[in-house]
Parts: structure tokens; C-alpha cells; sequence
């Protein structure tokens, strides 16, 4: 006996509805004058028998793939795979697949992945990156598809979409000025990140609106634990006030930060309360304790790009220009917060 599960065809779907097999791939296709009745029995049927169309007969009646190209420089897959995830999530409810290509930073392999998309047809490119103001390492030439960026550099006229950092910044800070700290410090990333520069504005006017001062302004370095390590160790060994907060510009900081707060007997959060930014599950979850931080909301920035990718490849109008999508703050034990 043959272990192949037979697949259901669309004469099988036009029999069990009672209609010719023209009229089901008019239904199925979304084509063709019939009665909303009919079209309605014929996709219940198609939906109870569990019926795939056929991939290259459905593009040919369309003129389209049903594809979607993502192309990132992000090989570790922190910032792309949420995307990916979420851009997959929403494309899969509409018979559209994603055609992932990563490239590092080679232009030569960007420019053969490229070529490959437009080979293979693909409707839309996703561009995705590490940073919000770093692109590709090439120039993008006239493309016969739309394109849409996220969390990444978007060229003027383009269509962009990355997280609000301000806004996640200011969310973190004004929760623990909520929670009575007075003295909230901020520890972040290089100054050649616009993403930090957009974190200490949110972190200054939350400050602001508290009535609270900025102590000792932002402490600029690397996005890692050895940082936030080191720096803990300056900041709470010296004998000037110490802060009762601490925002970092990212987990692993955060992460580097909560140690050297342990060794030098500083409880977290009875004596500083700490607030991270990424809702990176590796360290959040697994840090000690657990890390209150801004979740990017990577997979909704995936979702709607690619919804927004359908409306360009549908010919509809869609408004170009940068869209900062709002970040979510993730409580837990860090901060002393519910």
C-alpha cells in the first residue's frame, strides 16, 4: 500500500459542489460573475476537503508567483527572523510564500540573490536590516517589483518601516518613574547608532515630564555585557549619589549591568531596578532576576510590511515615507513592577 495522501483536485471540489469545473476555478480564483451563494459553496467545500490549488496554474491565472522575496544583511537572524516570522505568519493566510536570502555584507552575493528574485518572478522584495539607519552594501538599481524596508535605512521616496525607539524608550523610563524611582541613569550603545540617539531623547523626555534630572547624562559604549559589567562597577562603586534605576539601551547591558550589581551586594530591584531594551529571550528570560524590557514588536513590523507590500503589488495607493511602529514594554521582576 502506497503511503502518498492522494491530493483533492478542483474536478473533485466542482463534483462534491455541484457545479462544473470552470465555475469552481472562477469561485476559487475570485474571478468570473456567479451568485455569491454559489461562489461561498464552492470555497466551503474546497475549505472541508482540504483543497491546494495548484501553484503554477494559480500564477498563470493571475500573472503573479505568489512569492515574496526577504533579503537581510542580519545572518545571526536577531532583528530578521521576528521579522521573517511575522511577515511568513501573514503571507501563509494569503497563499503567498517568502523567498528568504541572506547576504551578510558582500555585495557580490547581494547582487546573485537579486538576480535570483527576479528570475524566479517574485511579486515584492522585503529589504531587511540590523539597524534603522544602515541600508544593504549596494545601491538598489531599478527593480521590476515593489519594495518595502524594515528596520533598516529607506531611501527618500521609498516605503519604510522600523520600531519607535523613542517611544520604547520613554515607555521604560516614565514606568519606573511611576514606580517612585528617582535617580533613573542611562546606559546604551555607540553614539554612531541613530537607534541610541533615539532611545536617550526618549529617556531625556520622560525625565522631563517627571520632573526628574538626568543623572550624569547618557553613558555611551558598546552593545554587550562586558559593558554594562564594567560600567555598573564605575557607577556604583563611586561614592557620589547613586542612581535608584537603571535604563539600558539593550539586554545584553542590562544583563552585564544586574552581575555587577550582584557582586557588590546591590539587590535587584530592592536597592536599583533595572530596565532593559529588545525583549532578546535569550538573555531576558534567563537573567537573574528575570529583565522588564521594550519588546520591538519585530513580527508586527514583519506583518505589515508584507501587507502593505500586497496593496503595492495590487496597484493601490500607498503613502511613502518612514512609519514608526509603537514598541511594547514587557514587565517582569527586574523592575520591582507587576
Amino acid at each position: 500500500m502506497s503511503d502518498t495522501v492522494s491530493r483533492v483536485t478542483i474536478h473533485q471540489v466542482a463534483a462534491a459542489a455541484g457545479v462544473s469545473v470552470a465555475t469552481a476555478s472562477k469561485a476559487l480564483n475570485e474571478r468570473g460573475r456567479m451568485t455569491p451563494e454559489t461562489r461561498q459553496r464552492v470555497q466551503e467545500v474546497a475549505r472541508n476537503l482540504s483543497f491546494r490549488p495548484n501553484a503554477m496554474a494559480r500564477a498563470l491565472v493571475h500573472q503573479r508567483s505568489f512569492t515574496l522575496g526577504l533579503l537581510t544583511n542580519d545572518t545571526y537572524g536577531r532583528f530578521t527572523l521576528p521579522v521573517a516570522a511575522g511577515l511568513s505568519a501573514a503571507m501563509a493566510d494569503r497563499g503567498v510564500s517568502v523567498f528568504l536570502c541572506a547576504i551578510e555584507d558582500d555585495p557580490q552575493r547581494a547582487w546573485l540573490n537579486l538576480e535570483a528574485m527576479e528570475d524566479k518572478r517574485v511579486d515584492g522584495l522585503v529589504i531587511a536590516g540590523k539597524r534603522v539607519d544602515r541600508g544593504l552594501p549596494i545601491t538598489l538599481p531599478a527593480l521590476s517589483m515593489p519594495v518595502v524596508h524594515v528596520n533598516a535605512e529607506c531611501p527618500e521616496g521609498g516605503v519604510g518601516f522600523v520600531p519607535d525607539d523613542e517611544g520604547g524608550a520613554y515607555l521604560a523610563t516614565a514606568h519606573l518613574a511611576r514606580l517612585g524611582c528617582r535617580r533613573i541613569a542611562h546606559i546604551t550603545g555607540p553614539e554612531s547608532f541613530a537607534a541610541v540617539h533615539l532611545r536617550v531623547a526618549g529617556w531625556r523626555r520622560a525625565l522631563e515630564e517627571a520632573g526628574l534630572p538626568a543623572p550624569g547624562g547618557a553613558l555611551f559604549g558598546e552593545w554587550s555585557e562586558r559593558f554594562g559589567y564594567e560600567t555598573g562597577q564605575r557607577l556604583f562603586s563611586a561614592g557620589a549619589e547613586r542612581p535608584d534605576a537603571v535604563f539600558c539601551g539593550n539586554d545584553q547591558i542590562a544583563r552585564g549591568l544586574i552581575d555587577a550589581l550582584t557582586l557588590l551586594n546591590l539587590r535587584v530591584p530592592e536597592d536599583v531596578a533595572v530596565v532593559g531594551f529588545d525583549n532578546w529571550e535569550l538573555f531576558a528570560q534567563a537573567a537573574r532576576p528575570p529583565l522588564t524590557t521594550v519588546d520591538m514588536e519585530l513580527k508586527g513590523l514583519g506583518r505589515e510590511a508584507g501587507l502593505t507590500l500586497l496593496d503595492m503589488i495590487d496597484g493601490k495607493p500607498v503613502e511613502r515615507g518612514v512609519r514608526r511602529q509603537p514598541c511594547r514594554l514587557v514587565t517582569r521582576r527586574s523592575c520591582g513592577g507587576p
